[in-house]
Formats: C-alpha cells, sequence, structure tokens
C-alpha cells in the first residue's frame, strides 16, 4: 500500500478549499433574495428573455444566477472531487497542494476571493462587465497555477517521485 505524507503547510490547502463554502452560500442568498424580488417561482431556472428584457429584478435575478451556476460549473475544477478517501478524492488544490502547498493555498483562495468581485460585477453591471476588475482577470493565474500544479504533482505521482 503507498502512503502519501503530507507537506508541512499543507493545512492551509485545506483552509483555502473552506473558501469556496461562504461563497457558494452567499450567491444561493443573492440568488434567493433576486428571486423574491422578481417573481420567479420555482422550479423556473431563469426569467425567460422576454421577462428580463421587461423587468430589471428578473433581469438581476438572471445574473446573480448565471454567477452562481458559474461558480458551480468551475467549483469541479478547482475541487475535482470523486469520492471520499485520499485515494479517489483528488482535487486540483488538493493534489497540487501535495508539492506546492503554501501557493496551492494562495492560488485557492485567490479565486474564492476574486468570485466575490465577479458576483458583485455581474449583479450590479450585467454581463458584459462580470469580468472588469482586475481582480476577476487575474483569477485566472490562480486557476492555472492550480492546474499546472496539479498535472505536475500527478507527472510526480505517476513517476514515483513524490
Amino acid at each position: 500500500m503507498t502512503s502519501i505524507t503530507l507537506p508541512q503547510g499543507y493545512g492551509y490547502v485545506a483552509a483555502s478549499i473552506m473558501t469556496t463554502i461562504p461563497l457558494l452560500m452567499a450567491q444561493n442568498i443573492l440568488v434567493s433574495k433576486n428571486r423574491k424580488r422578481s417573481g420567479i417561482k420555482y422550479p423556473q431556472l431563469y426569467a425567460e428573455k422576454a421577462e428580463a428584457e421587461a423587468s430589471p429584478a428578473a433581469f438581476k435575478f438572471n445574473c446573480a444566477q448565471r454567477t452562481h451556476q458559474n461558480t458551480l460549473e468551475f467549483i469541479p475544477i478547482i475541487l475535482t472531487t470523486a469520492r471520499s478517501g485520499l485515494n479517489t478524492a483528488w482535487c486540483r488544490t488538493l493534489l497540487s497542494g501535495l508539492k506546492y502547498p503554501i501557493p496551492s493555498a494562495i492560488a485557492c483562495a485567490y479565486w474564492s476571493l476574486s468570485r466575490i468581485s465577479y458576483t458583485r460585477n455581474y449583479i450590479k453591471r450585467g454581463p458584459d462587465q462580470r469580468s472588469s476588475s482586475p481582480l476577476v482577470a487575474l483569477s485566472y493565474i490562480g486557476f492555472w497555477g492550480l492546474l499546472y500544479g496539479s498535472f505536475h504533482a500527478t507527472w510526480n505521482l505517476v513517476s514515483g517521485g513524490l
């Protein structure tokens, strides 16, 4: 059986992953508030195009819903979790953190922080301005850093170098 020794500083990796929980909860609250204001009933996922064009509240609801959905689309990339247990619960952040714990933790926490700005911009300014903040634009550095780190750590695991 193979064992993996976690590097010093790996606790920061776990802490950075936890930043995604309040992010998703806050986005969920924003979707709920905007759903109520717009009058869009469940199970309708989005306001229809005509509704969004006629009602600023419906448009904001769509923006809130879309930013939450977009974050949910990215979460599996940031945290590609399959099942519980170290051998099957590989995450990009967890995986790159095996080799680069502090940079991985910073990249994940920065990504979560940038999503707050993304969410605000999307809801307040609309889809065309959702990435207008430098904080959002720079979030892709963390994303690509995690991706590179996870591939590098995986290569080391496969080749026996980790």
